[in-house]
């Protein structure tokens, strides 16, 4: 007894786990993200589900935690379910994990269907070392300093990204990482149609902007070349240094460097406080 988070297939019902289904058929109390998915699932599974089932998603998770922990407190099983793939990733149930573990109560994670993972392996792309992002910014200033952040980021980067958005996402991405980066577009995984887009960054963009985007789509982005920080922070320096030396002031000089390498102003200022601290540049 306790509570289990358990993944659930992707899109194909043939990846759903014996334990899953035993589990389902089991547990008195399953709390969903949402209902009617669920059911579609359990018919789908062949599985007959005869106990009671909670709503739980982001808009509820909430306040429906302290209720699911009265109910695990007394003795109840919860298992946890999201529409696809595993709960708390960029899905409900990390509190109600969080609230478990800090009361005593017997956790455990069945484990199945990771659309990380799956797009992170059909990217074909370094998998020694990665890193998941959750679903990017909606607005578009948010998502380019998002991407910002990322930009020396040398392991392999992984977000969720909404179809509608793509194109804008991936123009903002090619902005801040340039065209030729690799990457890898990975669409409706397990399900019919089923894509996985791989090339360079540019590429991708012209793809996202020439086809019709539907589905659940995860990217997948290469790292940054190793210590291409410093060397860009170096080439920064050395630019500014060069507009100083033309007459400009140092202001016009970190804004012009800042449109000549795409990238925010204040990626450039950062950069020649850094190199005034250990003497690189003049004052």
């Amino acid at each position: 007894m306790g509570l289990i988070l358990a993944a659930t297939p992707l899109g194909n019902p043939g990846d759903a786990s014996v334990r899953l289904k035993a589990a389902i058929e089991t547990t008195q109390i399953v709390a969903a993200e949402d209902s009617r998915k669920f059911h579609r699932l359990c018919a789908d599974m062949g599985v007959e589900f005869k106990g009671r089932v909670i709503s739980f998603f982001e808009g509820n998770e909430q306040e429906r935690t302290p209720e699911l922990l009265a109910m695990l407190r007394s003795g109840a099983t919860v298992l946890v379910v999201s529409d696809a793939g595993m709960p708390t990733i960029s899905d409900p149930g990390y509190r109600l994990m969080r609230g478990a573990i800090a009361e005593g109560i017997s956790v455990a994670v069945i484990p199945g269907p990771s659309a990380v993972t799956m797009a992170l392996a059909l990217s074909g792309l370094p998998t020694d070392r990665f890193l998941f992002e959750g679903f990017s910014p909606r607005t578009a200033g948010a998502r380019q300093k998002f991407f910002e952040e990322l930009r020396f980021q040398e392991r392999t980067i992984i977000w969720f990204e909404a179809p509608h958005r793509l194109a804008d996402s991936l123009a903002d991405a090619v902005a801040v990482f340039g065209q030729a980066r690799p990457a890898a577009i990975c669409r409706e995984m397990t399900k019919r149609y089923e894509e996985t887009i791989r090339g360079s960054l540019g590429e991708l963009l012209l793809w996202s902007q020439r086809n019709e985007v539907l589905g659940e789509i995860t990217m997948v982005l290469a790292g940054a070349p190793k210590d291409s920080a410093d060397i860009s922070a170096s080439a920064m320096v050395a630019r500014v240094k060069e507009f100083e030396g033309a007459g400009m002031d140092r202001k016009s000089a970190i804004a012009a460097v800042a449109e000549e390498f795409s990238i925010a102003k204040r990626i450039v200022f950062a950069a020649v406080v850094d190199a005034k601290s250990t003497s690189k540049i003049a004052t």
